[in-house]
């Protein structure tokens, strides 16, 4: 496990203090908070940030959609957030997170499963049953 330094001078976080890109979006980062394990990644507005920090369940935007998903409303595949962290340019976030069931919308563990070995991709596993 992590170690975690507290501050000794805390700062009420503004999440328009964010750096989003042109499309007013942020990168998101969902890491396992047990096993550290990279599960997704998948795009936030401010509304999106706003959202997960009051609810404490990982809402992200839906660039296709152009709408608000709520990690796992459909699927049952929740993400609690645990820790909301970010870089230090203020231009990627990363939710540490409770993952229920699957993090990728193919039933994978995580969207990581395909590697590149010895220049062949190579399927890491197969999605959960």
């Amino acid at each position: 496990m992590q170690k975690v330094f507290v501050m000794s001078d805390t700062v009420t976080f503004d999440p328009s203090n964010l750096k989003y890109n042109e499309a007013g979006l942020i990168p998101a980062i969902a890491q396992d908070h047990a096993s550290g394990e990279v599960l997704m990644m998948a795009w936030m507005n401010q509304q999106a940030v706003e959202r997960t920090l009051e609810t404490r369940c990982v809402t992200y935007w839906s660039r296709s959609r152009q709408a608000f998903w709520i990690k796992g409303e459909t699927s049952g595949h929740i993400q609690e957030l645990v820790d909301f962290r970010f870089d230090c340019d203020r231009d990627c976030i990363l939710v540490v997170i409770r993952q229920t069931g699957a993090a990728c919308h193919t039933n994978r563990r995580t969207c990581f499963y395909t590697a590149v070995r010895d220049g062949e991709e190579v399927e890491l596993m197969k999605p959960m049953e």
